[in-house]
């Protein structure tokens, strides 16, 4: 009875978790929810399948207690099927016709990591043509200038000691380099545009939003604005679109999702896996928060997660090919009214919130 009683409880706390991610309220401790979904989709799995083997279901209560746990596996499992083989991959493989190929190394450092090393040896090894990094202050931009002088003369560096610096390097040509404050004046963005070998431009936005945490930010809204507003300047542009770094999200909410839909950009994690960046230091704690979503006009190549560089996070490496041909193969379909209302709802929120707390 003891056992029992024990999975009852835990199927409660199965129930609850997997219904308030669903609540449209942007407080952390729902957001926050969303978060370790793989590991609860495993353990109301292993809950049902013990309750099953373990006592007999003839009781209705039992019985709705079983339903109750499978339907729960069942919503769970749907939310994550995407970032397993069982779906059609998102961003395509690439082919013979790729004009150029480009090459992201992004990684946060974590600010109070101060083994440059690693991540040093990393860089010469990867050898990538871009690299952007998050968490970084004065001391890393100064750490690894050793690594980056001479081989990426392009750069936008933003120091800061408040964990949201960020350091873009590139081994080709930026134009119109701006530094934004989309939600915060604390917390930048990379707007960017990158000269590809053949001339080619492609837009870049490195981002940095902050977590739904309570020592961060109590609410969520702040992160979904700056991921909307990012969308609609993707959904806009008039080049390639790349958008990479440390997102303080999973690829499979619905925040994730909408950013998807309205920007029109593509997952490489779709139907390839994971690729859990956080937690690098707690085996059983991970998830997927680094992100490099792509326009149409990219396929992809390579995706990996490197070494670990003594942050909470793994460095994400992504090799495409730009193949803007074939780009209508992959093309999404463009948002719905419902989805751009959403986005605007998320970014209208974030003005309330602004204009409330100034009040």
């Amino acid at each position: 009875m003891k056992l029992k009683l024990i999975l009852q409880i835990f199927g409660l706390i199965t129930v609850i978790l997997t219904l308030l991610p669903i609540i449209d309220l942007d407080y952390w401790f729902i957001r926050m929810l969303d978060f370790p979904h793989v590991q609860l989709t495993f353990l109301t799995l292993i809950s049902a399948i013990l309750f099953y083997i373990k006592f007999e279901v003839k009781d209705y209560r039992d019985t709705l207690f079983l339903i109750t746990l499978v339907c729960c596996f069942i919503f769970q499992a749907y939310k994550i099927h995407p970032f397993t083989p069982l779906v059609k991959t998102e961003l395509l493989e690439y082919s013979k016709t790729g004009k150029d190929s480009l090459t992201l190394f992004t990684a946060n450092l974590l600010q109070k990591n101060e083994n440059a090393n690693k991540i040093k040896n990393a860089i010469k090894t990867i050898d990538a043509d871009v690299l952007v990094f998050t968490e970084a202050n004065a001391r890393w931009k100064n750490n690894l200038e050793s690594v980056t002088l001479t081989k990426y003369p392009y750069k936008v560096e933003i120091p800061l000691p408040n964990t949201y610096g960020m350091l873009f390097y590139s081994k080709h040509e930026l134009r119109d380099s701006q530094v934004k404050y989309l939600v915060d004046d604390s917390i930048p963005s990379i707007h960017t545009k990158l000269v590809l070998p053949n001339q080619d431009i492609v837009q870049f936005y490195a981002i940095h939003p902050t977590p739904p945490m309570p020592q961060e930010n109590p609410m969520s809204t702040d992160r979904d604005a700056e991921l909307m507003l990012v969308a609609k300047l993707a959904k806009e542009s008039k080049y390639p679109v790349i958008v990479l770094g440390d997102l303080n999200d999973v690829a499979w909410s619905e925040t994730s999702n909408l950013f998807k839909s309205v920007s029109g950009l593509l997952d490489a994690r779709v139907g390839r896996g994971f690729f859990n960046t956080y937690n690098a230091e707690k085996y059983l704690l991970r998830w997927p928060l680094d992100h490099i979503f792509v326009s149409e006009e990219f396929r992809y190549k390579d995706m990996r997660l490197c070494d670990a560089i003594d942050s909470d996070h793994f460095p994400l490496f992504m090799s495409l090919s730009y193949e803007p041909n074939i780009a209508k193969e992959q093309e999404k379909n463009p948002p719905t009214k419902e989805e751009m209302e959403n986005a605007n709802q998320q970014i209208e929120n974030f003005y309330e919130s602004k204009t409330t707390s100034n009040n």
